[in-house]
């Protein structure tokens, strides 16, 4: 295959063709989620999705970066099965995501929209215990393993004080764990993530992200999120994947994306970049 971007746990290799695609030793089956050549129109016609190809891969953290109606929120929605591809294929574990059942895909993959909702009447726990419907269905008893789940959904959301509370009385940084405590109680191998820290203050932001970064290392999860910080972006992720105007324009490791002359590319502004003095991670600054 001419013309790619071959990623492989960390590493990245940019070719022509702007098509992120996974190490030529991994069958696509052992793939979680792979975009093939995808198209995307609105009802209107408009084209926000072009020609799009991404393999993503077990056991790395993806973070999708760039203006505002660039395309990214569309992409994990493609991804999530959420809207069909006008063109092109996007896969689940090798197979067609248009062809598993609502139940079998929610065990693949969770998705978590960039304003998921209130809670409506639901405490804490009974929000999460949510994310176990794909194990058991909407009336199924809950089994051992369904509670178990769900607290360490609990826990690892740090929300163990607040369990019994309606979600509607929390604070919007507080529902925003609740929703991602959902998304790990699902216990699906791919995490879609939409701006899930932009609710959170700077303490529980880098909980969050310190936490996928675990899930990511100790359990192989694929984790794909839209991240509107590239500092953040870059100190996390295992690779950087920019795109503009529906299409992809970087794809790489970042310390390979942290360079002025792609950052000017992705956001059309000047940035220098240097090394954060604590973790050592290349860190943008706008010079204007």
């Amino acid at each position: 295959m001419c013309g790619c971007v071959c990623l492989l746990k960390g590493l990245s290799i940019m070719t022509p063709d702007n098509t992120l695609v996974a190490s030529p030793g991994l069958a696509a089956a052992a793939l979680p989620l792979c975009l093939q050549n995808v198209r995307y129109e609105s009802q209107t016609g408009t084209q926000l999705i072009d020609d799009l190809s991404i393999d993503f891969a077990p056991g790395t953290l993806t973070a999708i970066v760039g203006h505002n109606g660039s395309g990214k929120s569309t992409a994990l929605k493609l991804l999530a099965n959420l809207i069909p591809a006008t063109k092109g294929k996007v896969l689940v574990n090798g197979r067609p995501a248009s062809t598993y059942g609502a139940r079998d895909f929610a065990k693949q993959v969770a998705y978590l929209a960039q304003e998921p909702g209130d809670g409506a009447d639901y405490t804490v726990e009974e929000l999460i215990t949510l994310g176990r419907f794909a194990w058991h269905g909407p009336f199924g008893r809950l089994k051992p393993s369904d509670h178990d789940a769900v607290e360490r959904a609990i826990a690892l959301a740090g929300l163990a004080p607040l369990r019994d509370r309606s979600v509607q009385t929390l604070s919007g940084g507080e529902r925003q764990r609740c929703w991602i405590a959902v998304t790990l109680a699902q216990q699906s191998r791919c995490l879609l993530l939409d701006e899930p820290i932009s609710a959170l203050d700077l303490s529980h932001q880098l909980d969050v992200l310190m936490l996928l970064e675990k899930l990511v290392r100790e359990d192989g999860l694929c984790v794909v999120a839209v991240l509107h910080d590239i500092n953040l972006a870059a100190r996390f992720s295992d690779r950087i994947v920019a795109l503009r105007g529906g299409k992809l324009i970087a794809g790489d490791i970042p310390a390979n994306i942290m360079t002025p002359e792609t950052l000017r590319q992705i956001f059309d502004i000047d940035m220098m970049v240097q090394p954060h003095p604590v973790h050592g991670h290349p860190m943008a600054l706008a010079t204007a």
